[in-house]
């Protein structure tokens, strides 16, 4: 393989991982997951002489090979990629063969993958909590793995636990629409938990929970094979089941339509404790969800639309390593979009999003201005870097950009509609670059649209969206805005008052907000964002008068903490910074943001600019209830590492 993935230690080009059966048992009152890890391997290359798998903080008791146990070498650890698990194998293993390799081990404290949680962080606070993150890098963490998206493999497990348990795969048993816990004692009796996932996944999609959660189905679908419910813990099943039901199948089924049919049987959602540290995550059969999307009013389910989105995007067809992620988010989001505007029967849903998605993109492009490689759509990571120092919005907006600007140089939807169920269909299972995606692209055209088309691709400045640095995309986008016309007329009002000096003089009511969208009132406070920054007093009336400084919608209260902490001298940044740190820490009552990045990261780092000591001080009191890979992201955002 020429393009091997910089951020593993295996030696999967030589022989790979098809299959794993894990065994694994939990013990809460430890906090460690113990068992077994068996990997069916198949040999690629004649005379490979041992097994590296990837391993982080775990501690390994013994190895075997086809049930002989075997002398293993544990390498000094990365700081990044962790510590590579050398296992001898028989001398004279042939190309197209295959071998057995079992590990033995234990997770340990210091394990980034999983995050265990006391009950009084959970919304039940009666019994403890477990669940995995295991994007992009931290699979190896929870066990030892081939952890890189270019292995796909297909897994069975048994888990032993006190607690119900969910893994990203379809249950086998006890059946999930039977008594919680088999019927035994929640918290008491130890039932084990049996699932296979048949369909090949990256190891970034294999995931655990285990709490006090209960299943619900969500109704039948038309004829509909597949299957879809909520878990949640019993206090938010009812809420969790309302926001989500009545869209969750409509949207899968819409999908099947413009794409390829849903591979993976069951599709449910799992709304986690807030210290989840994404909006969502869309691993397989089970897409895990923040509970900040319980709005009460399913104005947040295109979170939903994202995640189901990526069984085939992504789960189906796979970047091959963190250098082309692009084609993951960015086609997840332009399909998203997609979805949207046919589902409500509106271009102009679509563009809006596009327009939201604007605003995220420009800031993501503003804070990497000292790292101009961040900014790139694909990046050339080096042999150890760790690619969550670039997460951002970048991959998905600058992504999904290119495909619409694809979608119109070619001819419109239905030109390009076809291509896309083809890409589908020719990669589905597969692990891919960029360079494969765009051949596949060329190739297309030129057998379903000949020189015309060809010319069309030529135009494109590839170079410029693929490696281009800056705060602008390659190409002047234009969008639909006939949903952001409002809002921008309100920020437009709110940037010719200020020259009132008096509070009482300004000409602003609730109502002014009565028609808006949740999402419209968002567009509106980033549209302010643009001007030149409003006086201290507007900002506080603003806050007061729309009821945003104390919004129970996530989005709506982030962009306000975005206005109002900036610039960071203000008056109104020193008196919104306080409450904005109760907020993302989850003292203020709500407690339902605490943990998601998307919220918490931009917040700590404004206060930062504001308060550099009040960031601190509510950081190190509060950073235990954090997920592992936030405490890294924001250590490092306040300058503590």
């Amino acid at each position: 393989m020429a393009d091997l993935d910089p951020t593993t230690q295996s030696n999967y080009s030589q022989i790979a991982s098809n299959n794993i059966s894990f065994d694994w048992t939990l013990d809460f009152p430890a906090q460690i997951l113990s068992g077994s890890a068996t990997h069916h391997l198949n040999v690629l290359v004649n005379g490979v002489s041992e097994v590296i798998f990837d391993t982080a903080d775990l501690e390994i008791s013994r190895t075997e090979v086809e049930g002989k146990s075997v002398q293993h070498e544990i390498k000094s650890k990365h700081e990044v990629m962790g510590s590579a698990l050398h296992i001898p194998l028989p001398a004279g293993l042939k190309s197209g063969t295959s071998i057995t390799v079992a590990v033995f081990y234990k997770t340990t404290q210091d394990c980034t993958a999983l995050q265990w949680l006391s009950k009084e962080q959970t919304q039940g606070k009666s019994f403890p909590y477990l669940f995995s993150q295991c994007q992009p890098i931290y699979a190896r963490a929870m066990a030892p793995l081939q952890d890189t998206p270019s292995v796909k493999i297909t897994y069975t497990a048994t888990v032993s636990s006190i607690l119900p348990v969910l893994l990203s795969a379809i249950r086998v048993s006890p059946p999930p629409d039977g008594p919680a816990h088999d019927g035994k004692i929640i918290g008491k009796d130890s039932v084990t938990y049996s699932y296979n996932q048949p369909v090949p996944i990256p190891s970034y999609l294999i995931a655990i929970a285990s709490g006090n959660v209960r299943y619900k189905p969500f109704p039948k679908f038309e004829d509909k094979q597949w299957r879809t419910g909520i878990w949640a813990e019993p206090e938010l099943l009812d809420a969790a089941y309302w926001e989500f039901s009545a869209d969750t199948a409509r949207f899968l089924a819409a999908e099947e339509k413009i794409v390829t049919p849903y591979r993976f049987g069951v599709y449910d959602l799992l709304v986690l404790p807030p210290s989840f540290p994404y909006g969502g995550m869309e691993n397989a059969c089970l897409s895990f969800l923040t509970p900040s999307l319980l709005a009460g009013d399913r104005t947040l389910v295109d979170v939903v639309v994202h995640e189901l989105t990526h069984s085939w995007f992504g789960n189906g067809v796979t970047h091959a390593h963190a250098t082309h992620f692009w084609l993951n988010e960015g086609w997840t989001t332009y399909m998203e979009r997609l979805l949207l505007q046919v589902l409500h029967d509106s271009p102009a849903a679509r563009g809006f999003s596009y327009v939201i998605g604007a605003k995220g993109l420009g800031d993501a492009l503003k804070q990497y201005s000292n790292k101009p490689r961040y900014q790139r759509m694909v990046i050339d990571y080096e042999l150890g870097e760790d690619p969550d120092d670039a997460y951002s919005d970048i991959p998905y907006e600058k992504g999904s950009n290119l495909i619409l600007h694809l979608e119109r140089t070619l001819g419109g939807l239905d030109v390009f509609l076809p291509y896309v169920k083809d890409y589908v269909n020719t990669y589905i299972g597969k692990s891919i670059t960029t360079e494969q995606w765009k051949s596949h692209l060329y190739a297309y055209y030129e057998r379903n649209g000949g020189p015309e088309k060809i010319k069309a691709l030529d135009s494109i400045d590839w170079n410029a969206w693929f490696y281009g640095e800056g705060l602008k995309l390659p190409v002047e986008m234009e969008y639909d805005l006939t949903l952001a016309q409002a809002a921008y007329a309100l920020a437009t009002r709110w940037d010719t008052s200020r020259s009132v000096t008096e509070t009482s003089a300004l000409d602003f009511q609730k109502s002014d907000l009565d028609s808006f969208s949740s999402t419209q009132i968002v567009a509106f406070l980033e549209r302010l964002q643009d001007y030149p920054a409003l006086p201290d007093t507007h900002i506080k009336h603003l806050g007061t008068v729309y009821g945003v400084s104390t919004s129970t919608n996530a989005e709506i209260r982030l962009r306000f903490y975005n206005l109002a902490l900036s610039p960071p001298t203000s008056a109104a940044a020193s008196h919104f910074a306080p409450e904005a740190i109760k907020w993302v820490v989850g003292t203020d009552g709500s407690g339902v943001i605490k943990g998601r990045m998307k919220f918490c990261r931009p917040v700590f780092r404004a206060v930062f600019q504001v308060n550099e000591g009040l960031a601190k001080e509510a950081w190190e009191k509060n950073q235990s209830e954090f997920h592992p890979i936030a405490r890294k992201l924001i250590d490092k955002d306040l300058g503590l590492v």
